[in-house]
């Protein structure tokens, strides 16, 4: 972990661009704010006046006075320093004042959460930073690698401005209490100072000798809580990214039911889950040690600070000095001192887990920056020179360094569809990519030509939301009517989903890998693109299936030109061009023209 400047620079980073001029909310935000900070502080001036009230409470039923007692607790009373609401007047205005300031604080929370999210998620999805993120683990731990990018996105962002709701401490209710303890701790070390006698030792007058009593017990408090809670901090980050990974692998499971299934892999994804959660465990039982150790400093802290202000202020009261109000509000505001100078004791373990907050979301913050910043890397997009798609000397490798294709030249003309086939790892599929220009590693240019192209990998992409929504993405659903979408099930072979257009499921599990590449085709033929590039698009289906299918998707789309990845040589017959990528055990491959009917 980095020192308390860098780490408080990266939260101011993070704070101040909601409510300066990046956000169109800036106003209302600092409204609110300033409203809650008010409420904040004004809770403290009332707390201020009523060590007050308690002061002349507690002196009336000294001096059993039983009228000044009820005025004080029902309609108020003037005394010595002027006139003192009753009890009822003060507790009505703390609650009412208790109840705005956290709506004010929930309206604050949901609002910057929902534009912070905003933001994260248009940084995330812009330049395709979330794909190079992900890329990022196998190019040997590059800079860019974040792990679990939707905890971040969905926990850290609301555990970084907290959760009124749920009691979850954050930027907002930290920051804010911090500033009222300092005002608390101003105002009630005037009171003690004032309230308390000069005390004489070795010959000299200490002045206000409460006051220094309580500044000394606070800080001893705190040194010892911040040498014994300091481990909290890497521990509660570890703590968040285990979790998280846990969760992962138990969505995969989810994801994958069928195929672990057909496997009969049980075993081995319970020893994988359980490996995960293993290493849970051990974080918590280090996170239970450290928080039992600081509990234990804590209580006995906060324990002998219950009794600590009476016995220090005891000795003027059985001297006769002063009145049992005296010692009452001298004891509160006593406490109300070593309570704010023991603010950081009482939230260690919160800032503890508030910094690692802040900690994983700035560094997917810079990971984000970092993907955008190397977009241009790879196989980059260029001027348009021709009317079809071209690489201009390309290069193409995998993550790990390894050329798949050096210093190539292609051009593919419009009309003309082109089967490329190769054996299995020869880098069919990172061709692919750098056709549709994701694929950061290499060099060279992807020139692209005007109109539209639509990329079908070999295992379709299928949001979630309804059928329709599915089949239509990622147009929207109201560009094409029921008409349009019908015919397109129809003519991808897919009659019986017609009945479930509206339904929502999680289809990747509900359709078979043949019924989900017919989707993928159904959307070829709604969204009409100008270039068609099939990765294995259609491997799922048996071989006069997928001959079919690419004679009905040229018959329905004549003016689009269709370029095609695949094993079969069968599929030869459909296209007017066909290249090889050949490529042996080591250094790159080259592209071969090949005969049509091979």
């Amino acid at each position: 972990m980095r020192g308390i400047l860098p780490f408080l620079k990266d939260a101011w980073r993070l704070v101040w661009p909601y409510f300066s001029a990046q956000s169109e909310e800036r106003w209302s935000a600092r409204g609110l704010l300033v409203l809650y900070a008010g409420l904040k502080f004004s809770a403290v001036g009332i707390n201020v006046l009523f060590s007050y009230w308690n002061n002349a409470w507690f002196t009336s039923m000294q001096e059993k006075n039983w009228d000044v007692f009820l005025n004080l607790l029902l309609f108020g009373h003037k005394t010595e320093s002027g006139y003192m609401p009753g009890f009822v007047a003060f507790a009505s205005l703390a609650i009412a004042m208790h109840i705005v300031r956290i709506y004010v604080a929930q309206l604050l929370q949901i609002r910057w959460r929902r534009w912070l999210t905003g933001r994260l998620l248009t940084r995330w999805l812009s330049d395709r930073a979330y794909y190079r993120i992900s890329l990022a683990r196998s190019a040997n731990g590059a800079a860019t690698y974040t792990d679990n990018p939707d905890q971040r996105i969905a926990e850290d962002v609301r555990d970084f401005i907290g959760d009124a709701v749920g009691s979850t401490a954050g930027v907002l209710s930290l920051s804010v209490d911090f500033l009222s303890t300092l005002i608390s701790l101003f105002s009630f070390m005037a009171i003690l100072w004032n309230l308390s006698e000069p005390l004489q030792v070795l010959g000299l007058i200490i002045p206000g000798y409460l006051l220094w009593v309580a500044l000394v017990y606070s800080v001893l408090g705190t040194g010892l809580t911040h040498l014994v809670g300091r481990k909290l901090v890497p521990l509660s980050f570890l703590k968040q990214r285990v979790e998280a990974d846990f969760r992962f692998g138990l969505m995969r499971v989810r994801e994958n039911t069928e195929g672990i299934a057909l496997y009969g892999g049980e075993a081995e994804e319970k020893r994988g889950l359980l490996e995960r959660f293993a290493v849970l465990v051990a974080n918590w039982r280090a996170l239970m040690l450290r928080q039992a150790y600081l509990n234990g400093l804590t209580g006995f802290y906060g324990q002998v600070a219950s009794v600590f202000p009476y016995i220090a202020a005891s000795p003027p009261y059985f001297a006769g000095k002063i009145t049992l109000g005296a010692l009452t509000q001298t004891a509160q505001s006593f406490g109300e001192v070593q309570g704010a100078m023991s603010w950081f004791v009482d939230s260690y373990a919160t800032l503890a887990s508030w910094r690692a907050t802040v900690e994983r979301l700035t560094t997917f913050y810079r990971a984000i920056e970092v993907a955008r910043a190397v977009s241009f890397q790879g196989v980059h997009a260029e001027a348009r020179t021709g009317e079809g798609y071209a690489l201009h000397n390309a290069t193409i490798a995998l993550p790990g360094g390894q050329v798949l294709l050096e210093h190539t030249d292609l051009e593919l003309s419009a009309g003309a569809p082109i089967l490329i086939s190769g054996r299995s790892g020869a880098g069919k599929s990172t061709l692919f990519r750098a056709f549709a220009g994701i694929w950061p590693f290499g060099s060279g240019g992807v020139q692209r030509p005007d109109g539209s192209s639509l990329f079908l990998p070999q295992r379709p992409y299928i949001p979630l939301g309804t059928l329709r929504h599915a089949v239509c993405y990622p147009a929207k659903a109201e560009q094409f009517g029921d008409a349009e979408v019908t015919q397109a099930l129809l003519d991808a072979g897919l009659p019986q989903l017609l009945r479930r257009l509206d339904d929502e499921d999680v289809w990747t599990l509900t359709l078979s890998g043949g019924e989900q590449q017919r989707l993928a085709m159904a959307r070829a033929l709604l969204l009409k693109p100008d270039w068609l590039f099939l990765d294995e698009a259609t491997a799922s289906l048996d071989p006069d299936s997928e001959i079919a299918l690419y004679h009905m998707v040229q018959a329905r789309l004549p003016g689009t030109t269709i370029v095609s990845i695949a094993h079969r040589p069968a599929l030869a017959e459909v296209h007017g061009r066909h290249l090889v990528l050949e490529r042996g055990q080591e250094g790159p491959g080259k592209l071969v023209e090949a005969a049509a009917a091979e």
